[in-house]
């Protein structure tokens, strides 16, 4: 019962303030009336919709537009809290001051009154968030951007040099609402023309059916040595489905659905791209993460299988956590549930070296700030996964987070645009 008061206070305060600064600007009866039944229906329309979305196990577009829908309505409130509260503060210790200086004055009369000036700033900033919000959900979701980058290797062989992959990501094909826009997408990653298309999974939200109206568009995506992919927690039906059967019959129509859109569907396995007699492995994990929460069922010794030493590896892994999980945190989770498996190494400490590591999974939470020319980037998910977004290395070894192509939950990004990533591999010439 405590969890769900909590939320119910914060949420009453920030309705009280708002009310309170709407009420400093004006004393009209209907707008008052007004702003309190918007607010009943914002919060009627947010919760009808999750109690379904409880019910059915899956994310719906109508649950999007209502959770985006509150968080419009709710977060520019944040700020208008953060400046009046701080006035209020002010506004406490003068009284003290009016009180006690001043003999014979009432409490009431030693309060100062709220200033109009406050509350119109604390509504003219809240307006930026805003507009923010609707920005990234009527445009900011499908503003997609190609990102570049060229990475330099020692030990690529001398055949893949200049080599190209396109990498895309969480497609979360059921939060898709508008075609011509995917399909612009979709010849933006052909507009690349790059050797590979690598997909890091999470194809759906929940069921494998979501895909079924976009396989003609995404069947499109060539690339001269084809496209691979690998699954991600969303592609298993375990948020739809209880019974093992449906799970099972879920993963069958998945792998159907990557063949049909002509992707490789690796399932803990490895392919080996040729030429000039050299080698290149294309490795492809199922699902694999820290948290206890999402399946593991990815097994790098098994895509592994066959590799040998001085061989260049590209892993797709969908989750970062995968790349350097501490086995602690994992310990900490098997004495809250027994299945959690505990024997897959993380990719950084295993025993064959992986060159470049692709995954996605964040998101990038949808939300954030990023400065390229300052090189700063920064979301509130970097404080659940330390590496979110773009390149890592360490210890010679490689990591590239993906952004993401779709969305899910929020129908919306803000701030982290949705991410088509070009990398090009190049052989580091040895000085002489």
């Amino acid at each position: 019962m405590l969890r769900f008061l909590i939320p119910i206070v914060i949420l009453l305060i920030l309705e009280l303030y708002t009310f309170f600064s709407v009420r400093a600007l004006t004393t009209n009866k209907f707008i008052l009336i007004g702003f309190w039944l918007v607010t009943i229906i914002v919060y009627g329309i947010f919760f009808y919709q999750m109690s379904l979305t409880q019910r059915e196990g899956r994310f719906s577009l109508s649950t999007g537009y209502a959770i985006a829908l509150a968080l419009t309505f709710v977060v520019p409130k944040l700020f208008i809290f953060a400046i009046l509260f701080i006035e209020d503060i002010l506004r406490f210790f003068a009284s003290l001051f009016n009180y006690f200086q001043h003999n014979g004055m009432t409490v009431g009369e030693a309060i100062p009154s709220r200033r109009k000036f406050i509350s119109q700033l604390a509504l003219g900033i809240a307006a930026v968030p805003f507009a923010g919000f609707l920005y990234g959900i009527f445009k900011g979701r499908y503003d997609y951007r190609v990102i570049k980058h060229t990475m330099y290797f020692d030990d690529l062989p001398k055949a893949f040099d200049g080599y190209t992959l396109t990498q895309i990501s969480d497609i979360h094909s059921g939060s898709f609402d508008n075609k011509e826009k995917i399909e612009y997408a979709v010849d933006l990653i052909n507009e690349q023309k790059s050797d590979v298309v690598l997909f890091t999974g999470d194809i759906v939200n929940a069921v494998a059916e979501e895909m079924n109206p976009w396989i003609d568009t995404f069947k499109r995506i060539e690339a001269r040595d084809g496209a691979y992919s690998v699954l991600g927690n969303h592609d298993y039906g375990y948020y739809a489905y209880n019974s093992q059967e449906e799970i099972d019959e879920n993963h069958r129509k998945m792998e159907e659905v990557h063949k049909a859109i002509g992707f490789d569907l690796l399932l803990n396995e490895k392919r080996t791209l040729e030429r000039n007699g050299e080698k290149l492995h294309i490795l492809g994990v199922e699902n694999w993460g820290a948290s206890r929460h999402f399946p593991k069922r990815g097994s790098l010794r098994k895509a592994t299988e066959g590799v040998v030493d001085g061989e260049f590896n590209i892993l797709l892994s969908h989750d970062p956590s995968h790349f350097d999980y501490k086995e602690m945190e994992i310990r900490e989770h098997e004495k809250k549930d027994p299945e959690v498996v505990t024997d897959e190494p993380n990719i950084l400490n295993f025993e064959k070296k992986i060159q470049l590591t692709l995954s996605g999974h964040t998101h990038g939470m949808q939300f954030g700030i990023e400065i390229p020319f300052l090189n700063f980037k920064w979301s509130p998910v970097k404080y659940r996964y330390p590496r979110w977004a773009g390149l890592y290395e360490e210890a010679g070894k490689y990591l590239h987070v993906n952004r993401g192509f779709g969305v899910l939950a929020f129908p919306g990004r803000v701030g982290i645009w949705p991410e088509i990533t070009v990398i090009t591999l190049k052989k580091r010439q040895k000085v002489a």
